[in-house]
């Protein structure tokens, strides 16, 4: 049977390690972000974090369609996600603009990066425990690839009105320092995965995907900072929200 030792086979083998090849991707994006922005190419070094950020979102859906998912692809996403998310985005907005406050700017990069940390141990816990909200619309506090993402938005607004930083460099720190405390809060935040979906919807949904892919090739940096606008405001909503619910119990 050739089949056993031929083409197919050598398919199924590269299949099968298609996740696990994404993740090391990402890391590789990762890494090379770091060292563009370190080297002052700080466009390109965000837009390979934000391939960092769809190669996350992709390589958990792959795994599970084909049957791949196991512990060491688990490890390997976490290890992934703290390098990408935790540790390239503060590098990358330091090294563009808050060199001139080595100190000051150093400590939020470290708590940004610790905040990342707590978070993703938080969730292999919780998810190994079984504790994690089990209705799958929401997270507890952002999670890191959207902490990533809105972490650079000083970064989109930038690169879309003024090619210079806007925010004076304290700005800066200060919302990193926001963006690090809403990952490690218990704000319960809206997860993509969890949206409703009828299949009636596809083409709408597909078209809408597209004029998203559109907006973003012809006005990159614009449409970041309208989805990160769109994306806090549900965050800044839904604390509002848990708080009313907080201080209803307590009536």
């Amino acid at each position: 049977m050739p089949h056993r030792h031929g083409k197919p086979l050598r398919e199924m083998l590269f299949i099968r390690m298609l996740p696990n090849l994404m993740t090391l991707a990402a890391i590789c994006a990762g890494l090379t972000a770091i060292r563009l922005g370190f080297e002052a190419h700080y466009g390109p070094a965000v837009l390979l974090v934000l391939v960092a950020v769809v190669l996350d979102g992709l390589d958990g859906r792959v795994a599970r369609m084909l049957g791949t998912d196991g512990e060491i692809g688990a490890e390997l996403d976490s290890l992934a996600d703290f390098l990408n998310f935790g540790v390239a985005p503060p590098l990358v907005v330091y090294f563009w603009a808050l060199q001139e406050m080595r100190v000051l700017s150093w400590i939020v990069v470290l708590i940004f990066a610790l905040c990342c940390v707590i978070r993703l141990a938080r969730f292999n816990v919780g998810n190994r425990a079984g504790t994690l909200p089990d209705d799958g619309n929401r997270f507890v506090g952002i999670p890191a690839p959207a902490g990533a993402t809105l972490a650079m938005v000083p970064m989109f607004m930038a690169f879309a009105f003024t090619d210079r930083p806007i925010l004076p460099d304290l700005a800066i720190c200060v919302y990193l320092l926001l963006i690090a405390g809403l990952m490690v809060s218990r704000i319960p935040t809206l997860s993509l995965k969890g949206l409703p979906f009828a299949r009636g919807n596809a083409v709408l949904l597909a078209a809408g995907l597209i004029l998203l892919a559109g907006a973003f090739f012809i006005f990159k940096w614009v449409t970041m900072i309208v989805l990160c606008g769109i994306y806090l405001a549900t965050v800044l909503w839904a604390a509002l929200t848990a708080s009313r619910r907080h201080l209803t119990r307590k009536r």
